[in-house]
């Protein structure tokens, strides 16, 4: 009789290439364990020695090995730790640690397991703890294998983000590709706004051709004029031979004029009658040159706001902003931060000292809570900078180091009325010149009322506008109206507790 799952099943391990393939374990050890070795197949495994680190990584590079086993020798020093923790920052591989008793305790060793081990087994392992250790290693290579291939879900255009926001403004690069008017992209300093331009150009008829991008505010205004058009030789001091500017650069492609709007006043003229006639002449030159070009501009400066205060040249302006786009900053791209960090940290995972699974919790709600005036730039360098200097397997809300708003108490919905209510007594009384019938009229209440929503308010009449006896008389006459709550035994406290003086 057979028992399932035991001889049968290894020996079908054993004969089929494909599961020795996915069952194949990486034994680093300076001298390997040919009985650990034997126990190992003997299990389903297929063992790969190497014998140290440099082999290792070799190994790791070639193939697919998804666990690895290395044995820490008994007297482990940081160097030797150090050249061990090179081979295992490979995402897909999961390590298990092989060491001697008692050496668990040791804090360089406690420290590397918990940077860079999956688990650890003490020898002798020639026990189920071993193949169990290793089973279970495997297993979750597998379940983050289908996360890290596709990322269909990142957003589109070459672009991170699912939002509303995000969504709109696929929608309108869409439409602005099929066209050859000029766009104009606001948005603020980090948003991205090169990237739309660039999903533009790929999306339109022009993609084939060239994508020209030219930040105005980069070059100093001597010089812009004939990086745009180019010149001759000998047009000025320096000019030893003819330069092709970035406008004929461009032809029958896209030119991307970034900050257009700190581009020099004397350079607006200019770049205006190019897109008037379509025409350029280089510095030097009389000769007009035919160029054909679509024509994309961005600047994080409020082009309205400089036309009118002739910043800007108004006709310049309606020429540039025939279609428009607005980048949305990343304070107003809810639910992406988290998404847009994640990119970020398998874009410089591999700058880290150590494996770095991903972020903890409270990262998540720093960053969530924090307005990022940066953006998605600053968004991005915060992540490669918590990637270098992040001591542990998750980026923690201190490996960030992003400000703090201060901690702001909770406010129940009781409290939130109680301030309400007495703010507007307060004004009512104010207003009347603390006349409390008039008071009471205008807040829809009788004078008794009045007196005991005071009194819980805590609020004071002024000693010179209410007597003992004027609030007596109110009392009382309010005990003969219809609408009035009857008099009780708390009255004479509130008329006392009103009649007495403020101090």
């Amino acid at each position: 009789m057979e028992l399932p799952g035991t001889e049968r099943g290894l020996t079908m391990n054993r004969n089929d290439t494909s599961i020795d393939t996915e069952r194949t374990v990486l034994y680093v050890a300076a001298a390997p364990d040919p009985a650990l070795t034997h126990y190992l197949g003997e299990h389903g495994w297929q063992v790969a020695h190497a014998k140290n680190t440099a082999i290792a990584e070799r190994m790791l590079e070639r193939g697919t090995i998804k666990v690895g086993l290395i044995e820490l020798p008994g007297d482990c020093t940081t160097q030797y730790l150090s050249a061990l923790s090179s081979c295992m920052r490979h995402v897909n591989t999961n390590w298990v640690a092989e060491i001697a008793p008692g050496q668990a305790e040791q804090e360089l060793v406690s420290r590397f397991i918990l940077d860079y081990c999956f688990d650890f087994v003490t020898r002798p392992c020639l026990n189920d703890r071993l193949v169990f250790a290793l089973g279970h290693a495997h297993g979750l290579s597998n379940l983050r294998q289908p996360r890290e291939v596709p990322q269909p879900s990142l957003g589109r255009h070459e672009m991170v983000g699912q939002c509303d926001a995000m969504q709109q403004l696929y929608r309108r690069i869409d439409r602005c590709a099929v066209t050859d008017a000029p766009v104009f992209i606001a948005g603020e300093s980090g948003t991205g706004k090169e990237l739309t331009a660039r999903a533009i150009h790929v999306c339109s008829p022009r993609a084939a051709q060239t994508f020209v991008a030219i930040n105005c505010a980069a070059i100093p205004p001597s010089l812009l004029q004939a990086e745009l058009f180019g010149h001759e030789k000998g047009a000025f001091t320096g000019a030893m031979q003819r330069k092709i500017g970035r406008i004929e650069g461009a032809h029958e492609g896209t030119l991307f004029l970034d900050e257009i709007g700190d581009m020099p006043h004397e350079c607006q003229a200019v770049l205006l009658r190019f897109l008037q006639e379509g025409t350029i002449e280089r510095l030097g030159s009389n000769t007009p040159i035919k160029v054909d070009v679509r024509v994309i501009s961005a600047t994080h400066v409020d082009l309205e706001k400089a036309v009118e205060d002739g910043r800007f040249r108004s006709d310049l302006y309606h020429r540039l902003c025939v279609l428009q786009l607005n980048e949305p900053p990343l304070r107003d791209r809810s639910g992406d931060v988290k998404l847009l960090a994640n990119y970020a940290l398998s874009m410089y995972r591999q700058d880290g000292a150590r494996k770095i699974r991903g972020f903890s919790s409270d990262a998540i709600v720093s960053m969530s809570n924090y307005p990022w005036p940066g953006n998605v730039r600053e968004l991005i360098n915060c992540v490669r900078r918590a990637v270098v200097m992040t001591e542990g397997r998750f980026i923690t809300a201190a490996d960030l180091g992003l400000p703090q708003s201060e901690d702001v108490a909770p406010v129940t919905l009781a409290e939130i009325r109680s301030r309400a209510e007495k703010e507007a007594i307060e004004r009512a009384l104010q207003r009347h010149g603390h006349k409390l019938s008039d008071a009471a009229a205008e807040l829809g209440v009788s004078r008794a009322t009045l007196y005991r929503l005071m009194h819980a308010n805590r609020i004071h009449l002024e000693s010179a506008t209410a007597r003992p006896a004027e609030i007596a008389a109110h009392s009382s006459s309010d005990s003969g109206s219809g609408t009035s709550e009857p008099p009780s035994e708390d009255a004479g406290r509130h008329v006392r507790a009103l009649a007495e003086p403020v101090h």
